[in-house]
């Protein structure tokens, strides 16, 4: 079987999570050459070998070869296995850069995953878990992914440098992906949020509070923003602070902001009141960018529509992020898929910034290692 498909090559370390997740998901081999050949510290760093291993962990019969300098990678794919698992995170990036590649492996497994996940929570860098959590798991309901068993639980937060977080992420398994029509985002209904402070005085998350909804306020009445303060061992081995918003609008769309201090001993100190504010431009920013999926998403809302049934998926995006694009050329070469995008004008959506209109047909992805009942 492995002799008949060609193996892809790539150069460089950019995108090396979209690669692997493709390659998994697609059965194809791959090799990645001049990992930061040129660098002083060539090869792969702490938390991509870290990621490696999740590969592997949730894998069966993957063939993983590295050489000694780290700069060329060759990894041909086995089967997803998942089950119950756990995994030490690399603390020089969020546990988010971990599970946004679970969110697009986890439906395909043979066995529902279960996996303990520890590290730091929320950072500057990686996307949240409180973000993935709002706006991730709502759309995976939308393709067919849901039930009680599909979770993300924050045990305990964790913030850069030293991390000390810890998640629980189960999702069911599915056969099929179902198609979607997800072109109207709709108004606006209601802003929530979460303000967490960890190590520090309880009262940074109320100063964070006040600030944002200074702000929303002016939009918007049905606003709530909780706030999280963990003590004692659940607050992890750093002190910090940040904030999560999201706006939820009638039709379900989902859109997310959200900031963190900066690491203790790292930058200059930030305000409370002013990361709540700017926070609260953030979500105003995202709203107007639009569409039926934040950023933060897009390429797992593409993903999806990519290996859903033989039938037309369209979603309405806000402008690609330069990540995105790049998930677009992965996709073709792939899966051998091409999207058509349109482009919408603010004139003929009536509302903020471009739209793109994406369509494509799925290829009709089976889930072959699921166990049948």
């Amino acid at each position: 079987m492995a002799g008949d498909v060609q193996c892809l090559s790539y150069t460089g370390c950019n995108f090396l999570r979209q690669r692997l997740v493709l390659a998994t998901l697609s059965g194809r081999p791959l090799k990645i050459r001049k990992i930061r050949a040129k660098e002083e510290d060539p090869g792969l760093r702490d938390f991509e070998a870290s990621f490696i291993r999740l590969i592997d962990k949730v894998t069966n019969g993957s063939r993983i070869e590295i050489n000694q300098t780290g700069t060329t990678l060759y990894y041909q794919p086995g089967l997803l296995y998942g089950g119950s698992l756990e995994h030490d995170c690399s603390p020089s990036r969020g546990i988010g850069y971990y599970l946004e590649s679970l969110l697009c492996l986890a439906p395909f497994m043979k066995h529902p995953l279960k996996i303990v996940l520890r590290g730091v929570t929320n950072d500057q860098v990686d996307p949240s878990v409180d973000v993935l959590k709002a706006t991730a798991l709502p759309l995976l309901k939308k393709f067919g992914i849901d039930g009680e068993s599909l979770e993300i639980k924050i045990n305990r937060r964790g913030m850069p440098p030293k991390g000390g977080g810890e998640i629980l992420f189960a999702c069911p398994v599915r056969k099929v992906l179902q198609p979607v029509q997800f072109t109207d985002p709709g108004k606006i209904k209601r802003i929530r949020g979460t303000a967490y402070s960890v190590r520090v005085s309880p009262q940074m998350a109320n100063r964070m509070v006040e600030s944002a909804r200074g702000i929303l306020n002016k939009f918007l009445p049905d606003i709530y923003i909780y706030t999280d303060h963990m003590k004692g061992a659940s607050s992890g081995k750093s002190p910090g602070f940040g904030m999560c918003l999201t706006a939820e609008t009638i039709n379900g769309t989902v859109l997310s902001a959200e900031l963190a201090s900066n690491p203790q001993g790292q930058g200059a100190a930030v305000l409370p009141e002013e990361l709540g504010q700017n926070c609260a431009k953030l979500l105003l920013e995202e709203v107007y960018r639009g569409g039926c999926v934040d950023s933060t998403n897009q390429s797992l809302a593409l993903l999806l529509m990519t290996l859903g049934q033989r039938d037309v998926s369209k979603v309405l995006l806000g402008p690609l992020s330069p990540y995105t694009i790049e998930f677009l050329r992965h996709l073709r070469s792939f899966f051998q898929i091409m999207f058509k995008i349109e482009t919408k004008t603010p004139e003929e959506e009536h509302t903020g910034g471009e739209k793109v209109l994406m369509t494509c047909v799925g290829i009709g992805f089976c889930n072959l290692s699921k166990t049948i009942r």
